[in-house]
């Protein structure tokens, strides 16, 4: 202790992580949603907190983007500082039409075109799935966040934010693919070898089939439906 990326010192981190890719969105939810939230580390700008909610000790920590950046900060937590379950708040493009902007996935799946998945057991395709109790949990409390919208389903975590493959986009819709993102299948494989929890609950920001898309204010309105989402699951998974 401390980690080559976590500055943090034991015991600083709860068992409970929410985990958005972006640092501001960390700070957001430490200084609106937590009680009596502290800096725990901010190596490299990633910043981490931990406070409470509703009594509980809850951890948040920003992720980077991409699967190799969560994956690294995923392991670092479950590996050195007891973390038990980490949920990934984070934003998605929808693929499906019955997809509304501003609608929650709960990712029951993780389909991935990254290299770090790829050979990662010898001969055989890994499957990238949440922790099923945070997955039912978290499904079940959007019925008590006002205003959430939630589907659960499979998601495609992409290591490319700017790719323009129309056919493969297609196939994955075709095989009943939600959602494209770029981190899930990160920490889903993450938590499997580690032998931890994980889920991701991703907000739709836009579309890969028209150019609607969330206004930076509406974003982070909607997000709040995500967190809430999450920390009830926290608070009722087995």
């Amino acid at each position: 202790m401390p980690t080559p990326h976590i500055s943090a010192q034991p015991g600083d981190f709860a068992p409970d992580v929410l985990m958005p890719g972006d640092p501001r969105r960390a700070t957001r939810i430490a200084e609106t949603v937590l009680d009596d939230a502290r800096l725990v580390t901010e190596v490299r700008g990633i910043l981490g907190y931990t406070g409470t909610w509703q009594g509980r000790p809850v951890s948040v920590m920003a992720s980077g983007m991409g699967v190799p950046s969560i994956s690294i900060y995923a392991t670092e937590l479950f590996r050195f500082y007891d973390v038990q379950r980490i949920i990934r708040i984070g934003t998605a493009g929808g693929m499906a039409r019955s997809l509304e902007l501003g609608d929650v996935v709960v990712a029951t799946a993780a389909h991935t075109d990254s290299g770090v998945s790829e050979h990662r057991i010898s001969g055989v395709h890994y499957s990238h799935v949440p922790d099923f109790g945070l997955a039912a949990a978290a499904f079940a409390a959007a019925a008590e966040v006002p205003g959430a919208r939630a589907q659960a389903g499979a998601v495609f975590t992409s290591d490319s934010f700017y790719s323009n493959r129309p056919e493969r986009t297609q196939a994955l819709i075709d095989h009943g693919t939600l959602a494209v993102e770029m981190e899930a299948a990160g920490l889903y494989a993450v938590a499997d070898r580690e032998r931890a929890k994980a889920l991701a609950l991703l907000s739709i920001s836009d579309f890969t089939f028209q150019p609607n898309e969330l206004t930076a204010d509406e974003r982070e309105q909607l997000f709040d439906h995500a967190v809430q989402m999450a920390l009830r699951a926290f608070a009722t998974a087995a």
